[in-house]
C-alpha cells in the first residue's frame, strides 16, 4: 500500500492532582495512508483525578446539590476569572464558561440560569468572595466558579461548584495543559454530571459522518459522481475535521468502541470495500479486499469483530469477521436482501434490515446465526441502531409518507414511539453512549444535515451546516 509522509499532531491531554501539577500535551501520531489524513486529532481521555479537599469538608451526602421541591437544581455558570490579564487567558476563561453552560444544558439534568442575567451579580475575583446572597436572589442552588491562569506550560484551570444555600464546596478540580478551552469545559461537564447525578455525560464524545461539502468529483470513473469524504466533529458540531482525502465515495462511517478507529465503505478502487482507519496510529486497513461488494460495517461492543453486508456469495447477506480480517463467517442465508446490521449491547445479538417478507423490516438474530425474529411491522423500516444499556430499544428509519421519520421500538413490549413527524425526511439514527440522545440525518433545513435530539424527540439541534451530510455515528468513548 502506498504511504504518504507521517504527520504528527500534538493534542492537549490532562493529568489531575489536588495541587498544581504541570501537564504536558499528549503527542498523537497521525499518518496519512493511501489518501487518509486527519487534520486535527481528538485529545485522549483524562486520567481519573484525585479529589480536591473541600474547604469545609462536607459529607458525601451534602456534596450533592438538590433543587427545591424535587425540581432540578438551578445552576449558574458565570465567566471564569482570568487571573492573567492577557487576551488569550481572558478568551479562554469566557469560552470555558459558555461551553460548560451549553454542555450542562444539553443533558437536561440541571436548570441552567440564563447567562444574560448575570450582569446584575457582582463578579467574584476569587473563590473567597463569591456573592452567595446575590446568587440566592436568582434562586440559584449551585454556582460554578472557575479561575484561569497562564503558566509556563499552558493554562492552569481551577473549578469549584458551590452549594449556594450552605456555601459549601460540592465539587473541586484543577486542570492544566494547553489552552484548549473547549476540552476543559467538556471535561468539567462530564465530571460534574458523574459526581452530581451519577450520569455518564457525552460532552467529550465525537460524531463521524459522510459529507460532500468539498464539492469534488470522483477520479477515474465513467460516471460524473460526486465525492463524499468522512468527517469527525465534537458532539455539538464544533471542530469539524476531514478524515479521508481519497476523492472517492466514502460512506457509512462507524466508530470503534474505543473511538480510536473508524470503519467505513469506500469506492476508492471502483467497487465498494470496507476500510478501517486507525486515527491515532495513522494507518488504514482494507478489511474486505475486493471480494464482492461490501457495505455498512458495524463493530461488536468489545471491538474484536465487525458485521457487514456483502454480495461475495451472489446475494446480499450479513457476515461477521474478526477485526484483523480473519475468521470470516456468513451469518444469514436467504434470497432476500439482508443489510444494515447493528449489535446488541451484550454482543450476543444483531439487528438488521431484510425484505424477506416483501418489504424491508427489522429483524434480530443471534450472533451465532440462530434465533431469527421479526421485530417491526411497518410499511418500510431500515437502518436500525440498538440502544446501549440499560435501555433495550432499537431506533430505526420508517417510511411515513413521501419521506421517512425516526421511530423507536421497545424490544420488551414491542411498543413503537415516533420521534420525528414529517419535517423533511429523517434517516440513519445513531444512539449516544448513554442512550439519552440520537444523532440522525434530516432534510428539514433544505439540504441533508446532521441533527441531534433527546430520546423523547425534544431538544433538537442542528450539528452540520456546510454541504450535505449523511449517516452520522456517535462514538461510545471520549
Amino acid at each position: 500500500m502506498r504511504q504518504t509522509p507521517l504527520t504528527t499532531l500534538l493534542t492537549a491531554g490532562f493529568r489531575f492532582c489536588a495541587r498544581q501539577v504541570p501537564m504536558a500535551a499528549v503527542a498523537v501520531a497521525v499518518a496519512a495512508t493511501a489518501g487518509l489524513v486527519v487534520p486535527g486529532a481528538r485529545s485522549q481521555a483524562p486520567q481519573p483525578p484525585a479529589q480536591q479537599p473541600p474547604p469545609q469538608q462536607p459529607s458525601e451526602i451534602s456534596t450533592v446539590i438538590s433543587g427545591e421541591a424535587s425540581a432540578a437544581p438551578r445552576f449558574a455558570v458565570p465567566d471564569f476569572i482570568a487571573l492573567s490579564n492577557d487576551a488569550e487567558t481572558v478568551s479562554v476563561a469566557k469560552t470555558i464558561a459558555q461551553v460548560l453552560w451549553d454542555d450542562l444544558t444539553f443533558e437536561r439534568e440541571f436548570a441552567l440560569i440564563p447567562r444574560d442575567v448575570y450582569s446584575t451579580i457582582p463578579a467574584a475575583k476569587s473563590f473567597d468572595d463569591v456573592p452567595f446572597d446575590r446568587w440566592r436572589e436568582l434562586n440559584a442552588d449551585g454556582v460554578i466558579i472557575g479561575t484561569v491562569q497562564k503558566v509556563s506550560n499552558g493554562m492552569q484551570v481551577k473549578v469549584r461548584l458551590f452549594n449556594v444555600r450552605t456555601r459549601q464546596q460540592a465539587f473541586g478540580k484543577e486542570y492544566g495543559g494547553a489552552a484548549n478551552a473547549r476540552l476543559y469545559a467538556h471535561t468539567v461537564s462530564d465530571e460534574i454530571h458523574e459526581q452530581q447525578r451519577a450520569l455518564h455525560g457525552v460532552a467529550r464524545t465525537k460524531l463521524t459522518f459522510a459529507s460532500d461539502r468539498d464539492g469534488e468529483r470522483m477520479r477515474g470513473t465513467v460516471e460524473n459522481r460526486g465525492v463524499k469524504e468522512i468527517y469527525i466533529a465534537d458532539y455539538d458540531g464544533a471542530n469539524q475535521r476531514r478524515v479521508t482525502t481519497s476523492r472517492s465515495l466514502n460512506i457509512t462511517p462507524t466508530w470503534s468502541p474505543d473511538a480510536r478507529s473508524i470503519a467505513y465503505t469506500s469506492y476508492q478502487k471502483g467497487t465498494p470495500n470496507i476500510y478501517i482507519s486507525n486515527i491515532y496510529q495513522g494507518t488504514r486497513e482494507d478489511l474486505t479486499k475486493d471480494i464482492g461488494q461490501n457495505f455498512l460495517p458495524t463493530w461488536s461492543p468489545d471491538g474484536t469483530r465487525l458485521c457487514f453486508m456483502s454480495t461475495r456469495d451472489g446475494n446480499s447477506e450479513l457476515y461477521v469477521v474478526n477485526r484483523d480480517g480473519s475468521n470470516l463467517r456468513r451469518l444469514t442465508n436467504h434470497p432476500g436482501i439482508d443489510e444494515a446490521p447493528t449489535w446488541s449491547p451484550s454482543g450476543t445479538q444483531i439487528a438488521f434490515t431484510s425484505d424477506r417478507t416483501g418489504t424491508p423490516q427489522i429483524y434480530t438474530i443471534g450472533a451465532d446465526g440462530l434465533g431469527l425474529q421479526k421485530v417491526t411491522s411497518e410499511s418500510y423500516a431500515d437502518r436500525p441502531t440498538w440502544s446501549p444499556a440499560p435501555y433495550n430499544e432499537i431506533a430505526f428509519t420508517s417510511r411515513t409518507g413521501p419521506g421517512n421519520d425516526i421511530k423507536v421500538i421497545d424490544l420488551a413490549t414491542r411498543q413503537v414511539r415516533q420521534l420525528t413527524f414529517g419535517e423533511g425526511t429523517n434517516e440513519s439514527p445513531s444512539w449516544s453512549p448513554n442512550g439519552r440522545h440520537l444523532a440522525f440525518m434530516s432534510t428539514r433545513s433544505g439540504k441533508s444535515q446532521v441533527f441531534t435530539m433527546a430520546r423523547d424527540g425534544k431538544n433538537l439541534k442542528q450539528v452540520t451546516q456546510a454541504g450535505n451530510n449523511y449517516q452520522p455515528d456517535w462514538s461510545h468513548s471520549p
